[in-house]
């Protein structure tokens, strides 16, 4: 089971925000049509008045740049799509996501160092 998430992250005060705009989606094309049909009607906040908007598109065609015009400021935003790896439909993804404390014991006691990045699952979940 894939869970797929479209994101919007932009700069907010003196950091970054991160907002899902939508999760639980099981496929990446699923994804990818939530993402496309929010580029002309996604707003980071409901204070900001448009004027105009331009939607750039990222070479890898899974994430966009959102230039927005308020009337008083223009606003920057990148939405894309995401997966939570340890729901991911890649089963060697999944399993290196999922090893505890990141490592995993090999059958002849040997330890191996999962190489990408874990989600932390408390036990029970």
């Amino acid at each position: 089971m894939g869970n797929w998430a479209v994101i919007s992250q932009y700069e907010y005060g003196d950091g970054y925000v991160t907002d899902f705009i939508c999760r639980g989606r099981e496929t990446k094309a699923h994804a990818l049509e939530e993402l496309r049909a929010v580029l002309h009607t996604y707003l980071p906040r409901k204070s900001i008045v448009e004027q105009w908007r331009h939607v750039y598109r990222f070479a890898d065609q899974e994430s966009y740049l959102l230039v927005i015009k308020g009337r008083a400021s223009k606003w920057e935003c990148t939405l894309r799509i995401a997966e939570l790896i340890s729901d991911s439909t890649d089963p060697a993804v999944a399993e290196r996501a999922q090893m505890e404390d990141g490592a995993a014991e090999m059958e002849d006691g040997a330890v191996e160092v999962a190489d990408g990045p874990q989600d932390r699952i408390p036990p029970g979940d």
